[in-house]
This record gives structure tokens, sequence and C-alpha cells, in this order.
């Protein structure tokens, strides 16, 4: 690592700045919860919901209209800091464009209802009508927003109207346009990281009981058999999907789904929402029927989804493995609106239940389950295909771990590069795996770990080994710097490799599970 080039050195130390600088943000923050009783650990959270509507215009082609969905946490009175994701709906021929930033949100009531707003972000991502035309649209994918915005607070929600402005690094998209927003204020219950697998006090149980829902996360392996397919792409995609549902009534929930290929076309890319509806058979059986509305693709001329808006229709037949866990089989059809792409889907899922505690009791002992986000920047170097040397990369991620014990944890990455590779934009990594750490006594700041991971790149299946320190700040916020390998083939069985250097910034909390 020490021949790294100078470049990744002075992305690194950006990179290091900002997280400096978001620390401080978090240190000047309001308590990170507000527990409802004197000495209890549990308490509740702000964060905010946030979706946009823009059209951008493109020189000398359509415009992209893009919708966003961002998911931001309070960390003082006016400022929230997230994550979010943009694709185009129906506009243009862009279906497959899909872009991911982290960024900063301003809010302060002005007065009454009305209630100023203004962003930045910065993040990466690409796509285009063809290949070739992504890197005219996307650049090197690499992109900055800034935004302002003047809204009326409704209670439940604020709708807004701004200006937006939207660069990609030497690309066609530079342009400022009328912004349309919607931001849904919303609560979580959680309580100290190192209250994982401690059990919840009597006064913590009845406060999550009043106010903690039931919520399902759903891994499914999916696949997309697509029929009279006009794009060059015939093949069956082959998608990891993971999917977040929350029940606003006892059957009835919402939800919000990633799809990414990993078979057939790598890195295909859908991004959903939508409101399903289960239907209990048995205590151990249960069906659901969900309708799902987003974007996604590849590029138009490889699969054919047009503008990249997407309806998906599922029905899902799931068998309970236990209280928390169940198997699920899922048949659908997935249909582009503006598009010839038609898909007969089957797939296999894992599902599991986060379920609302019993206020009194119980079949099962109510617990706190620990929960590790965090952000990454991460270089890329001594980065080779086909056996070439290529220039480094530059990619921001996200990565949530979930504790197994105080040794096992489970982690689940994505990462988006904001620099070209090969020439092109839109490198992206999904991986899942297992780690092992060494355990924290005390007063002790820190930590090593070490994790294998696979899952897909552009190129198909891949697979990163990675260790590191973890330095434990406080007990919300810690660092870590982290190297690595990692390794992808293609469909041709042509070789991808490059050295990984990471540096991180944990969030960690710990929320209720019976």
């Amino acid at each position: 690592m020490a021949a790294m080039p100078r470049l990744a050195h002075r992305h690194l130390g950006a990179c290091l700045l900002l997280l400096t600088a978001f620390r401080a943000a978090l240190a000047q923050a309001a308590p990170p919860h507000e527990p409802a009783v004197q000495g209890q650990n549990l308490g509740r959270n702000d964060a905010l919901l946030l979706l946009d509507y823009q059209a951008i215009k493109v020189p000398g082609d359509k415009p992209i209209d893009l919708m966003g969905f961002h998911v931001h946490r309070r960390v003082s009175p006016t400022l929230f800091l997230g994550a979010g994701a943009y694709a185009p709906m129906v506009k243009g021929d862009y279906g497959g464009f899909m872009a991911f930033d982290l960024g900063a949100h301003y809010r302060r009531t002005l007065g009454g209802p009305w209630v100023a707003t203004a962003g930045l972000a910065a993040g990466g991502g690409g796509g285009g009508r063809s290949i070739e035309q992504s890197k005219v649209l996307s650049g090197t994918g690499g992109f900055m927003r800034a935004y302002v915005g003047l809204a009326h607070d409704f209670g439940a929600y604020t709708l807004g109207l701004g200006v937006s402005k939207f660069k990609f690094h030497k690309s066609a998209i530079d342009s400022a346009q009328a912004n349309f927003f919607v931001e849904v204020p919303y609560t979580y219950l959680a309580g100290p990281f190192t209250r994982h697998a401690q059990p919840l006090t009597p006064s913590e149980q009845q406060l999550a009981a009043k106010e903690a829902g039931e919520n399902m996360l759903t891994l499914t392996l999916d696949n997309f058999h697509q029929q009279s397919a006009r794009g060059s792409n015939k093949s069956t995609v082959r998608t990891a999907d993971l999917q977040y549902a929350h029940f606003i009534a006892a059957d009835t929930y919402w939800f919000a789904a990633l799809g990414l290929g990993y078979k057939g076309l790598p890195i295909y890319n859908q991004l959903l929402g939508g409101f399903g509806h289960r239907v209990r058979l048995s205590p151990k059986w249960a069906l659901y029927g969900q309708l799902g509305v987003g974007s996604g693709g590849y590029a138009p001329e490889v699969i054919d989804t047009g503008s990249g808006m997407l309806l998906y229709p599922r029905l899902s037949a799931e068998y309970s493995l236990n209280r928390d866990y169940g198997l699920a089989f899922s048949l659908g059809h997935l249909a582009a609106t503006k598009g010839s792409s038609r898909n007969h889907t089957w797939g296999l899922a894992l599902v599991q239940h986060l379920r609302a505690p019993a206020a009194q009791g119980g079949d099962a002992p109510v617990r706190y389950q620990g929960y590790r986000l965090t952000v990454l920047h991460q270089t890329e170097a001594k980065l080779q295909y086909r056996g070439i040397a290529r220039h480094p990369m530059q990619m921001l991620g996200l990565q949530v771990d979930v504790p197994l014990g105080e040794r096992w944890y489970l982690p689940i990455q994505s990462s988006v590069a904001y620099t070209d590779y090969l020439g092109y934009p839109g490198y992206g990594e999904l991986l899942l795996g297992l780690g092992l750490q060494t355990r924290l006594a005390g007063s002790e700041r820190w930590q090593g770990f070490g994790q294998l991971m696979a899952g897909a790149n552009v190129h198909g299946t891949t697979t990163k080994a990675s260790a590191g320190l973890r330095w434990v700040l406080d007990e919300r916020l810690a660092l870590s710097l982290s190297a690595g390998h990692v390794e992808a083939r293609s469909a041709s069985q042509q070789r991808f490799s490059a050295h990984t250097l990471a540096v991180g910034l944990d969030y960690r909390f710990a929320m209720p599970r019976q």
C-alpha cells in the first residue's frame, strides 16, 4: 500500500476531513435519544424520508427525469445527515440509470407552516441510452448536487418547491431546474449498541410495545425470464433483492427494495417501492401480495426498459421456520411501462420478522439487537483487468453489520464508484458475508476485525477479503481503517483484481427485538 498513487492519498485525506466534520456535527447534536423514563436506555430518534422529483435538461438529447428517495437522521435541531438514490421515470430512454449519494439536509421553520430547506450531496452512479452514450450522459460517474426550497408543513408531511443544481463530472448533466419534494417525518426507537443481546427493562418493554411496529427484511434471489426480448441481452437475469417493509396495519405494509444483478446481466439494477398485504393461512403458512412501482434496467439497447419506469406485481408464500425467520417462494411479472421489457419472475427468499414486543410477558424474551451502519470511502488500487493495469477507482459505500455475538457479525456492503472504470461510469459492488472481531471490554477503544464477503460487480461473481482496526470514539461513533483484496470473474472467465484501502465512520445503535 506504500505505493498507492497520489490521487488515492488525496481522496483519502479529503474523506478523513469530511468524517472529522461529520463527527463534529454529531458532537454538537441533541442527545441521540430521549428516554421516556429516567434511567431508561431506550429512546426516540427523529428521522426524515425525503422524496424529490426533477427533470434535467440534456444538451442535444431528451431530458432525463430523476425521482430521488432519501433517508436522513436528525443530528441537530435543523440538520439531518443521510443517504439517497436517484432513478429515471418517464422521460427519455435512460432505463437503468441510477445514482447514489451521501448528503446533508438543512430544515428551518420560518413562521407558521412555512419551512425553508437547503442541502448538499455528493455521490456516484451513471447510465445512458447505450453503453457508449453513458460516457456522454454520466461522465466519470461522480456528481455533486445542491438545492434550496420553500415548503408548507401539513404536520404528517411537508410539500415543497425549490431549485436544484445537478452536475456530473465531465458530463452533459450540468443543469439547474425546478425540484418538487415531499418530507415525511418519523421516529424510531433505539438504545446503546453495548446493550446488544441484553433484555429490555420493564419500562423499556412498555415503551417498545406502545411505539414499535412490525417490520420485515427479505433477501430474495430473483430470476427474470425475459419474454420476446428486443435488447441485445436475452438471458435470464438473476438478481439479489433486499426489501424492507413496515406494517401500517396488522397485515398491510409499505416497502422499499433494491435489486442488483449477479448473473445473466451483472449489476442490472432496480429500485422499487409500493404496498403489500398478508393473508395468514395457518400458524406456519402465509401468503403475500404486493405491487411495486419504480425504475430499473441497464442500457435500453441491452435490456429495453425505455425511460426506466417499472411495474412489479408479485405473489409469495412463506413457510415459518420459527418466530423470527421464514422461507418464501414467489411468482410475479415485471414490466417496463415505456419499454418492451416483459419478464416472468420466480424467486426464493429468506424472511426476517422484526416484531413489536408484547407489553407484558409474551412467548419470547425481548432483547436488544445491535446494528452498525458504516459510511465508507474506498480506494481500489493496483487494479488489473485482463492482465492489464488500470487506473485506481474511488468509491463511496454503505455497510450494515448485524452482530451475532461478541465476535461474529454479518456484513452487507454496497459501493459505487465516483470515478470511471475502463472509461465508463457506474461501476458498483454488492457484497455480503461473515465477519470476525476482537472483544471490547470496559474502556477499551481499539478493536481488530476481518471479513470475507461474496457478491457481484459489473463483471459477475465477486469475492472480497479485508481486515482492519476500529477506534471507538464514544457510545455511538467509531472510526475504522481497513485493507483488503477483491477478485471477480467475467462470464468469459476474464479476471478482475484490486487491492483496497477503506476508511469508515460507524454509527452504532441497538433496537428492541422479540
